[in-house]
């Protein structure tokens, strides 16, 4: 059986057992037509997704998290064939009194899980959201605990190639490797994977929509949620009330388009923001005294694991992919850099000293601090499938919108962005969607004409949905609002500690107050280094970081300016299962044994 667990909170749910459905229920008073009855009148039966117990480090308030499920035609193009699939759901209700509304929640990807989402909200204390509405979760259709697609397995083919390396051999493997992955994922997932698209998956949220007996929701999504709930907005604009789109694609093009900026992103993230702040800490990890000096300590690592990966014990070996892949998982959140240029001091020890104590002890520190640093990325409902996830990501991807790209155009490509942007620009080589038999998929593209205005948050230094792309969605999309956070490169604003973004969503979500004009929020200050940070506290001090920062952030909307402001993951999205960032509270936080990486993480 498989099992949820939730990052923030360290829940464990055995929640197969909880899908269950009943005939009969209240509809709401606008069924949609053309959709079969035996749809419509079914009804959800919650049951707690906790039946027993709460597990250690659940929050206050988790017991009221309940699990269901519905059943949906597999193609909604033939409803009546009757072949259905599953869709598995949570809800979580005021904890007095009825909620005013429903907020249905995506953690993006595509393709994650999202049914233990509502307990990130609760964890971090969103009384206003939680007092209100009723949170919704949602495992999409192929994954989670809804009915699956797969790989078989064919996710990691090619998993340890070397997307530098441009010799014509290991370019033709990395070519080949993503032709049978295609190939595998589509012969896995059978004729359900030609039925997992964005189209199909907003039709299943109507279905839920019309079983919650709600004329209207509203909608929270992340990243590849943006994606989501734009076309939800197109496909049923009369059925919108307040949707935030959080860490935005650009929705208004094609996934090949809008991945196109993850390069540039990653890379700005990575020189910008990362690289400075362990230079300002070079007496701590001795890695460099400016971005570019640590930059080049991260090249001489890599060009030695390149030659020979390194044994970090227990099964787990270093490879320069894997670096590479661990770095970009570790950006999508400031709260990650002190782990992560921890790993790296670690790693420059093991490789300029093998062989003796201080490497044993480094291998060690590196091989612990994976799974915190790969779940920097995924940061919700852990684990993660390792198949369904990157199988559900690949149907979603390769089949919404066509690709141009070709073996050749790949090669050309690659060697562009990988010159400029190295960080991950050589490794969308690996394009699965070049070699997907993709099914006759038509969708509008979403222009926001007749839906009520959208708020977009986005950050500035944003690596996986990248400022570029999130502002030309927001002037393609009529009507939609967005919130700049400025100073910030997190992926993943909305319920992640700043008190200024929190409000001005919260006002829209919940109040119904839409933005008059685009507004910006200061972004969150960066961590310190756990050394720094113990030796303050053990001073009296709470850390210290960078004070006025903190104050601009708590400002809230009133001051808010007036402005616009080694395991791969699927090539085209170097990007994230995003959900809001949240300790693991006071247990030790879960190995992450369901993070699937093709080339990087996903978006």
């Amino acid at each position: 059986m498989r099992r949820l667990l939730l990052a923030a909170t360290g829940v464990v749910a055995t929640a197969s057992a909880l899908l269950t459905t009943a005939p009969s229920a209240t509809a709401a008073p606008d069924a949609t037509p053309g959709v079969p009855d035996r749809y419509l009148h079914q009804q959800i039966t919650w049951k707690p997704c906790f039946p027993d117990r709460l597990p250690d480090g659940a929050s206050p308030g988790s017991e009221r998290l309940e699990c269901g499920s519905f059943s949906a035609p597999r193609n909604w193009g033939r409803p009546d064939e009757k072949v259905d699939i599953v869709v598995a759901v949570s809800r979580l209700r005021p904890a007095k009194g009825e909620p005013r509304g429903s907020v249905l929640t995506n953690p993006g990807g595509p393709g994650g899980p999202g049914r233990t989402l509502p307990l990130v909200f609760l964890q971090q204390n969103r009384a206003k959201l939680l007092d209100n509405m009723e949170i919704v979760g949602i495992d999409p259709r192929g994954t989670g605990e809804s009915s699956n697609v797969s790989c078989g397995g064919g996710s990691e083919i090619g998993a340890g190639l070397d997307p530098r390396d441009r010799s014509q051999g290991n370019i033709d493997l990395m070519l080949d490797s993503a032709a049978l992955a295609a190939k595998f994922c589509q012969t896995k997932s059978g004729e359900l994977g030609r039925y997992v698209t964005t189209e199909q998956t907003v039709k299943d949220l109507d279905l839920l929509r019309h079983l919650l007996g709600r004329e209207k929701v509203s909608y929270v999504g992340y990243s590849g949620g943006s994606w989501m709930g734009a076309y939800y907005a197109t496909y049923f604009p009369n059925r919108v009330d307040k949707f935030v789109l959080d860490s935005n694609t650009e929705f208004t093009t094609t996934w090949q388009k809008s991945f196109a900026w993850q390069p540039k992103g990653f890379e700005r993230r990575f020189r910008e923001d990362f690289l400075p702040w362990v230079a300002r800490y070079d007496g701590v990890y001795h890695l460099g005294t400016t971005g570019e000096a640590v930059r080049q300590t991260y090249e001489r690592v890599r060009a030695k694991l390149a030659e020979q990966p390194v044994d970090l014990g227990q099964g787990t070996t270093m490879s320069a992919p894997l670096l590479d892949d661990t770095l970009a998982s570790g950006i999508y959140g400031k709260t990650a850099f002190p782990d992560l240029a921890d790993a790296l001091a670690q790693l420059n020890t093991l490789v300029e000293r093998p062989a003796t104590e201080q490497a044993r002890a480094a291998a060690a520190a590196v091989r612990q601090a994976l799974p915190r640093l790969t779940r920097a990325a995924l940061p919700g409902v852990l684990p993660v499938s390792a198949d369904a996830f990157p199988a559900t990501f690949y149907n979603i991807t390769c089949n919404d919108t066509p690709t141009t790209a070709t073996r050749q155009s790949l090669i050309r490509d690659t060697e562009r962005s990988g010159r400029k942007y190295p960080l991950i620009g050589w490794r969308k080589i690996s394009d699965v969607c070049a070699f997907w038999k993709r099914p006759d998929v038509h969708m509008p593209t979403p222009d926001g004409k007749g839906v009520p205005p959208v708020l977009m948050v986005q950050s500035v230094n944003d690596p996986a949905t990248p400022m570029e792309g999130a502002k030309r969605a927001h002037e393609a999309f009529a009507n939609s609002r967005m919130l700049t956070v400025t100073a910030e490169g997190d992926h993943g604003i909305y319920s992640a500690g700043n008190a200024c973004v929190d409000e001005v969503v919260e006002k829209y979500l919940v109040d119904g107050v839409v933005p008059e004009r685009d507004l910006s929020c200061a972004g969150t200050p960066l961590p310190e280094p756990k050394q720094a940070r113990r030796a303050g506290e053990a001073l009296g001090g709470a850390g210290g970081g960078e004070p006025a920062a903190a104050a601009r952030a708590a400002q809230g909307p009133d001051r808010a300016d007036a402005a616009l402001s080694g395991r791969r993951a699927p090539a085209e999205a170097t990007g994230a299962l995003l959900v809001p960032r949240a300790p693991c509270g006071s247990r030790k936080c879960p190995e992450d044994r369901g993070n699937n990486r093709r080339s990087g993480e996903r978006e």
